[in-house]
């Protein structure tokens, strides 16, 4: 495996190798607020969990890496994020299928979760290029991820079909290495926000 299965820690959160014995917080978790219930996600129903997480395990054969977020206040798993798509060969690597509780949504958290794995991959693992790929209406998302200084490529139409049979543009976005540097030091400059209560 290009990318090793290391605990990523920051000052908020881990982030540890999803496991099978995650399964019931992400149940949980999926349950707050409906996540699953919004139409141009796809963050799994309950009864679809376990395949979700088994199908996450599987894919490291493939080089992929998924972790869940854990809160360092209360030790709860708040989250999960993780590489997928990793092409050792070009040395890139797609960050996506993250979702967080409903609690820690416009705090840190997302933030210090991409500067970890941003600096792991750019750092440690001199990637070339790092993609994020989200639902055209998914506006929130779209959002965060320009938050972080990513780049639009373009939009690939209809690309995907989704779980309710309606098509996904999926739109393409990107942190190239000569883009790093200045993508850290604004990450790190937001990183200097209130953090999230421990409650």
């Amino acid at each position: 495996m290009w990318i090793k299965d290391d605990v990523l820690q920051g000052e908020v959160v881990l982030l540890e190798p999803l496991a099978l014995e995650h399964t019931d917080s992400l149940i949980k978790l999926s349950k707050e607020g409906g996540l699953w219930e919004l139409w141009y996600t796809t963050v799994p129903k309950s009864d679809a969990m376990e395949d979700y997480v088994k199908t996450a395990i599987r894919n490291r054969r493939h080089g992929d890496l998924a972790y869940v977020v854990r809160s360092k206040f209360n030790h709860q798993i708040i989250g999960t994020t993780r590489y997928y798509n990793v092409d050792e060969k070009n040395r890139r690597v797609m960050i996506g299928f993250t979702w967080y509780a409903n609690s820690v949504r416009r705090t840190p958290v997302n933030t210090e979760c991409k500067w970890l794995l941003l600096n792991n991959i750019f750092e440690k693992y001199n990637a070339i290029a790092v993609e994020f790929r989200t639902h055209y209406f998914n506006q929130d998302s779209r959002k965060a991820i320009e938050r972080l200084g990513a780049k639009q490529d373009g939009v690939l139409r209809s690309h995907k079909i989704m779980p309710d049979g309606s098509l996904r543009d999926t739109v393409v976005y990107s942190i190239i290495a000569s883009e790093w540097p200045a993508v850290k030091c604004h990450l790190q400059s937001k990183m200097h926000l209130p953090h999230p209560s421990s409650s």
